[in-house]
């Protein structure tokens, strides 16, 4: 079986959302089929189950990233730690601010999400500009962790995500690409 071919068949393509001209990868049909959502997760368990590929800790992304995360750790056997919007995460935090189409956003993480060394996997389900991945990235590495790889269901290399987080030598892991926006 093509996996790739496979879950992109399972993504909807929701046309001119959240405005007109944009395509949005809708994913929530990969996480309603169970089978489906089989494949989606053990596509990255065996991935990150070999011995130099494995993580201390997964990192996910609000908000999607969370569901795959969370998942992938407990598959892993690993901490799960969320990544959250500004104002969401009840104990001490960093933050992080990052440059959005039109306007800024802030991600969070808790003070004691990591430790000094811990071998982190940050997750999310798709890159587009990238602004998002990178911020995570920053947070986690303010804390002393080492991001060993950026992984998402969709790529959409088009809006330069890929190419940015590239250039930033951070290795990235995508099981489906689309073109366009």
């Amino acid at each position: 079986m093509d996996t790739s071919a496979y879950l992109k068949s399972h993504i909807r393509t929701v046309p001119d959302w959240p405005a007109p001209g944009v395509q949005f990868r809708d994913i929530t049909p990969l996480l309603q089929d169970p089978k489906v959502f089989r494949v989606l997760i053990d596509a990255f368990v065996h991935r990150y189950m070999e011995k130099g590929a494995r993580p201390d800790v997964v990192a996910g992304l609000d908000a999607r990233g969370f569901i795959i995360g969370s998942v992938l750790a407990y598959e892993l056997g690993v901490g799960f730690v969320p990544i959250r919007k500004k104002g969401k995460l009840p104990f001490t935090t960093i933050a992080e601010t990052y440059e959005l189409e039109y306007g800024s956003a802030t991600v969070e993480l808790h003070t004691d999400a990591v430790q000094p060394g811990d071998r982190v996997l940050l997750i999310d389900d798709l890159i587009a500009t990238g602004g998002t991945m990178m911020a995570g990235k920053n947070l986690l590495e303010k804390l002393g962790a080492t991001v060993i790889e950026g992984a998402a269901i969709v790529a959409l290399p088009e809006l330069g995500g890929v190419d940015r987080l590239a250039s930033t030598g951070l290795p990235l892991h995508t099981l489906v690409e689309f073109e366009g926006h």
